[in-house]
């Protein structure tokens, strides 16, 4: 959860109500690819419900991450426009928000406010991802890798409540339609 709480804590009411207005959700059935190495992708994602598989061909399929409720799929792809480097594939039953890269696109060149305030949540989320990379790989032993709450960045700590509630209101609205 805390990958979209990065995104929603730094977004005004009028960027939240975009998002709201311009996706829609996806069902993503078990053992299905959301989404394909080296296919480029049309759509940002952000998993609703269920649990998605990151998987690297190049290590026979080995699952480096399982992402739920709350997280961001496909945002490096949308970042660089290159190709995805992993596959995404749903291990349960699962339900996404899209939002189709077109519009995100268009959006982003129309409205300066939002773009400074989407690109500003994925660079820090970024930065947060690869700390905790580096963590993993050992190099850095100072930040405990499961304790979100205490090692969240100070940027988002502020708006925490806010972007989970955001999330909720995705969420049940979701449930409700």
């Amino acid at each position: 959860m805390k990958k979209s709480l990065y995104i929603l804590s730094q977004f005004s009411d009028r960027d939240f109500d975009w998002l709201m207005a311009a996706g829609r959700r996806k069902a993503v059935p078990a053992q299905s690819i959301l989404i394909h190495k080296g296919e480029p992708i049309d759509a940002f994602y952000i998993v609703l419900a269920g649990t998605l598989a990151v998987s690297l061909e190049h290590r026979d399929g080995e699952e480096i991450a399982q992402l739920h409720m709350g997280e961001i799929v496909g945002e490096i792809s949308f970042i660089d426009a290159r190709p995805p480097a992993a596959t995404v594939t749903a291990i349960e039953d699962s339900l996404v928000w899209t939002i189709p890269r077109t519009q995100l696109a268009a959006k982003l060149l129309q409205d300066v406010e939002f773009a400074s305030h989407f690109y500003h949540a994925l660079a820090v989320f970024l930065t947060d991802r690869l700390r905790g990379t580096v963590e993993r790989l050992g190099f850095d032993k100072a930040y405990p890798i499961d304790d979100e709450e205490i090692n969240i960045n100070p940027q988002v700590a502020d708006n925490l409540d806010l972007a989970k509630a955001r999330l909720s209101w995705l969420l049940n609205r979701l449930r409700d339609s």
